[in-house]
């Protein structure tokens, strides 16, 4: 009785945030659920409605009355905008969403922020609500117990509209069978735009509500954000009164939990998460002819977009439609007669004919390079030695500062590639690639602080960490498809995230690691300080690291993962081991993080938590996208560009970096659907898709791979 009487309050603590958790998840469940729109900036829209309510609160009920409405109020127009914002995006997939909407949460975060003031706002509420009740004994706020109850309201309210309203129904049948709602007369673009109005609404009476019990202020719509999509991945999509019960042990979790275990407290909610998320995809229907995910395509629209390609015009010198068919398994070319359209994929991978351009390059490539030896190896390499010859010349043009930022870049940009590898090629779109990279990182700063500086030796045992973690978790990573791989190893990346908070003596805490000794480049030689030597140092590292995974991606291993992500059906009906290809691929895609979080560590001679947090992750799956979801190169412009954006331009105003990055995330979804590598050639791009093709995190594993010969974009 006593331990219960202890911790009395917490508990109910953990109810009231639970619920206010619960009206916010909700709107982010309806929108992803009903709408399909994977929303990162929903932690903003409460954010919206928590700065509006906090900035009308005078601690009369008209400033509460007021406050609510307008909060609301400009979190559902906010919402509704968000409906045209990812209209044009309806067939690319969450992968696109979900940066288009990270864009647009740095956009309002700043915008907040300039709007309200860095500062957390005091929030006044009635005076009558500003007092304090007893429960069992125990004086508890007043306003907090009336949340509750408001939230309880809601939630009966929101699930009868759902169930037994014509209102509720049109929601169901949009996200059910849109066709069928529009055969009725209703318009599912505007049932869509509804939905997103709603939970925008949601979201922003959340933060109204919800400013007097988590305060409006920097950090808040990150943690909201957070915190909601655990809720939501825990009580599924299909009920909110699943929502509610998993918002309420979320809640308790972060409140009572802390109380009674507070070293395990920070781990658990990612780790029921990821848990969650895994089991369902372990105990969800195993991969058959027509996939994990669904039934196969629809044989009239595989002809049609057969017959389509057939007829579309291609430039002299490209592949035949009949070659793209006979990779892809669609038709059989003589002498293959028997082998399966997996194998004949794997078969045909990178062959393009002699003395032509690769896919991806179109004829911009000067003529006499074809004519050298081996012209095709001229024509692929001819970027990246162009690239090498910059990166080399950067220190004799840039100053210091400069050049520490293109070491920063060279970084990033290896993390960069290892998405490329697992978003591209493997088909795993992943946001917690930072985790082997934080093992990486974090590795060799400890490895410098006891004593062993030499880079190389430093390099191979980063990535062996590396390594061995991605291989740990890659079982859990592998078997799950789409969104799924996204919210898994997003979870991943938040416990190494709270890992790195609380190993206070490895990782420093949230104050990070920084004096410790300087890595020499070779056995002898003295700790490098200077930013020349050290960008040289990142430079060479990196030109290995990516030789080798170009040469990896090229070889008839790298043709298998290839294979394995656009015929994956086929490929296991052939009797390749796809999960071994890829937890190889996990792993190795781990490894070579791994090296750029040691480059980092060394470049910067300091790490914190924020190197290794959910914005690098963002920000790298950003710089494939940038490039082109196949392209090497790609990858690597891309990171240079955001590097150059996030501290080099951002510096001319200051305090604007996130507006600014926020600019280039909407700019690079819209403009660059298929990433920088797409304007090289007027087929597809070097991202291994073509222009109407799904993104690759929602294609089924049995649909035909829109660049069958798997050519590597360099």
């Amino acid at each position: 009785m006593d331990l219960l009487d202890a911790h009395l309050i917490p508990a109910v603590d953990g109810v009231a945030f639970g619920l206010l958790l619960f009206v916010v998840a909700a709107g982010l469940s309806l929108a992803f659920g009903t709408a399909g729109v994977l929303n990162l900036s929903h932690g903003t829209l409460y954010a919206i409605g928590a700065y509006t309510g906090a900035e009308l609160s005078d601690g009369t009920w008209g400033g509460l009355a007021l406050g609510l409405a307008a909060g609301t109020a400009a979190a559902c127009v906010a919402g509704a905008g968000l409906s045209a914002a990812t209209a044009p995006l309806a067939r690319r997939g969450h992968l696109a969403q979900a940066l288009l909407t990270f864009g647009l949460a740095l956009i309002g975060g700043d915008l907040l922020i300039q709007l309200f003031g860095a500062d957390e706002l005091p929030v006044r509420v009635p005076e009558a609500l500003d007092s304090s009740v007893m429960l069992l004994g125990h004086r508890y706020p007043a306003y907090r117990l009336c949340f509750i109850v408001m939230a309880v309201l809601l939630a009966a309210f929101g699930t009868w509209v759902l169930t037994r309203t014509r209102m509720g129904a049109a929601v169901r049948a949009a996200a059910d069978d849109p066709q069928m709602l529009a055969a009725t007369g209703r318009n599912p673009r505007a049932v869509h735009t509804g939905v997103l109005a709603a939970a925008g609404a949601l979201a922003g009476a959340a933060g109204v509500l919800g400013a007097p019990i988590i305060g409006p202020g920097p950090g808040t719509s990150e943690n909201v954000l957070m915190l909601s999509l655990v809720v939501v991945v825990l009580g599924g999509l299909r009920s909110l009164w699943a929502t509610f019960f998993a918002a309420v042990a979320v809640g308790e979790v972060q409140t009572l939990g802390v109380s009674l275990v507070p070293d395990l407290a920070p781990y658990l909610l990612f780790a029921a998460m990821a848990a969650v998320l895994v089991l369902r995809s372990r105990f969800a229907e195993p991969a058959t002819a027509h996939g994990p995910e669904g039934p196969a395509p629809d044989p009239v629209a595989r002809l049609r977009g057969h017959l389509a390609g057939r007829l579309r015009r291609r430039p002299r010198g490209t592949p035949g439609t009949a070659e793209a068919a006979k990779a892809s398994g669609t038709a059989e070319a003589p002498g293959t007669a028997g082998a399966s359209g997996a194998d004949r994929a794997a078969e045909t991978a990178g062959t393009d004919r002699a003395g032509a351009a690769p896919r991806g390059y179109g004829n911009r490539v000067p003529k006499w390079i074809g004519r050298l030896p081996g012209g095709t190896a001229w024509r692929q390499a001819a970027p990246l030695l162009v690239l090498l010859v910059v990166l080399i010349s950067l220190p004799a043009l840039l100053d210091a500062y400069s050049i520490s930022l293109a070491g920063s870049a060279l970084a990033l940009g290896l993390l960069a590639v290892s998405v490329t590898i697992l978003t591209g090629y493997a088909g795993l779109p992943t946001l917690g690639q930072t985790a082997p990279f934080a093992v990486g990182a974090y590795a060799t700063a400890n490895l410098a602080d006891a004593g062993w500086t030499v880079g190389p030796v430093q390099i191979v045992l980063s990535a062996l960490a590396a390594a061995v973690f991605s291989a740990v978790v890659g079982p859990a990573v592998i078997r799950a498809r789409g969104t799924t791989v996204l919210m898994i190893t997003l979870a991943i990346g938040e416990l190494t995230g709270a890992v790195v908070n609380q190993l206070k003596s490895v990782t420093g805490g949230a104050d990070g690691l920084v004096g410790f000794p300087a890595t020499r480049a070779l056995w002898g030689g003295e700790g490098m300080l200077e930013e020349s030597e050290l960008y040289n140092y990142a430079l060479v590292v990196a030109v290995v690291a990516v030789s080798v995974t170009l040469l990896v991606l090229r070889s008839p291993a790298g043709k298998l993962l290839t294979g394995t992500r656009g015929a994956e059906a086929r490929m296991r009906a052939s009797g390749h081991p796809v999960g071994r290809y890829l937890l190889v691929a996990h792993i190795c895609a781990g490894a070579l993080a791994g090296v750029g979080g040691s480059l980092m560590v060394t470049v910067q001679q300091y790490l914190s938590p924020a190197d290794v947090g959910f914005e690098i992750a963002a920000f790298a799956l950003l710089a494939v996208v940038i490039g082109g979801t196949t392209s090497v190169i790609g990858a690597l412009l891309g990171a240079g560009l955001i590097v150059a954006t996030r501290d080099w331009v951002a510096g001319s105003w200051p305090g604007h970096g996130p507006l600014l990055l926020g600019v280039l995330f909407v700019a690079t979804v819209y403009v660059l659907p298929r990433g920088l590598a797409g304007l090289r050639g007027g087929n597809d791009g070097g991202n291994g898709r073509s222009s109407g093709a799904p993104a690759p995190e929602d294609r089924p594993p049995s649909a035909p791979a829109p660049n069958p010969a798997g050519k590597v974009s360099p």
